[in-house]
């Protein structure tokens, strides 16, 4: 354990299943929110690949636990704690990673902030401002620390974890909705200032899916009824691959 105007497109095709584990081989993954749910889960996903995944969640325990299950899958990581209310941590992630491994290849920010689901007018400013930092602000501070490092790949990736409410807005979800919104916009704005180079830049929205997240959200739905976070990673993945061509998307999960 280490420490230290677009429409949604389709995934093609429903989740493949990656067999071959060296399509990462030599790679560097930051991953936020991989102490659990999708973030875990493709944390794993990409170290089964042979990435070696570096890990920034809040609770040092559960980074403990995604990083026993990345070596149980024969991966390698890396953990830093971190909390992401305070998206400032994040300036000094670029140079760290450029001395420690000296590259990173794959960026995924999929940790969010769900707030308090409330009308608008009742919102807290603690609350708004836990969503600003999280959803918004530490995407801008990951593009302006980690941007150098993924255009200086030969297959730079970067991932930013989405939901449908930012385009669909839907009461009581304002403070969610409306940073998740300004992440696209910033992200998308990003990816048209890269067009042309190597570097691939694209939003995921992984739909209903079994989360912690959802279940705060609407905690009388079943979560047997919906798909595991393992199997959103998998679609998530396909977004890291180097053969990856999309740019400037917002992909939509197969079933979302």
């Amino acid at each position: 354990m280490g420490v230290w105007g677009l429409r949604p497109q389709r995934v093609q095709g429903r989740a493949l299943a990656l067999s071959l584990t060296n399509l990462l081989s030599g790679r560097v993954a930051l991953i936020t929110g991989a102490s659990r749910g999708i973030g875990a889960a493709t944390a794993v996903e990409l170290a089964r690949l042979g990435a070696h995944v570096v890990l920034i969640a809040r609770t040092q325990g559960g980074l403990e636990e995604t990083d026993d299950t990345v070596r149980a899958a024969g991966g390698q990581a890396t953990l830093l704690p971190m909390d992401l209310r305070k998206p400032e941590s994040l300036d000094p992630v670029g140079p760290s990673l450029l001395q420690r491994f000296g590259r990173l290849d794959i960026l995924v920010h999929n940790a969010g902030a769900l707030g308090k689901l409330t009308p608008v007018g009742h919102i807290l400013p603690k609350d708004l401002d836990e969503c600003v930092a999280v959803n918004f602000s530490a995407a801008y501070r990951l593009i302006r620390t980690c941007g150098p490092l993924l255009a200086a790949s030969d297959g730079g990736r970067a991932v930013f974890v989405t939901s449908r409410v930012a385009r669909e807005p839907r009461a009581y979800w304002g403070a969610y909705a409306a940073t998740k919104a300004a992440m696209e916009t910033l992200v998308r704005t990003w990816a048209d200032e890269t067009e042309g180079t190597s570097l691939r830049v694209n939003i995921f929205d992984p739909g209903r899916t079994a989360t912690r997240m959802r279940a705060t959200a609407f905690p009388g739905e079943d979560p047997r009824t919906l798909p595991a976070p393992g199997a959103r990673a998998a679609e998530l993945a396909l977004l890291c691959l180097p053969s990856e061509t999309r740019h400037g998307a917002i992909v939509r999960a197969d079933a979302g």
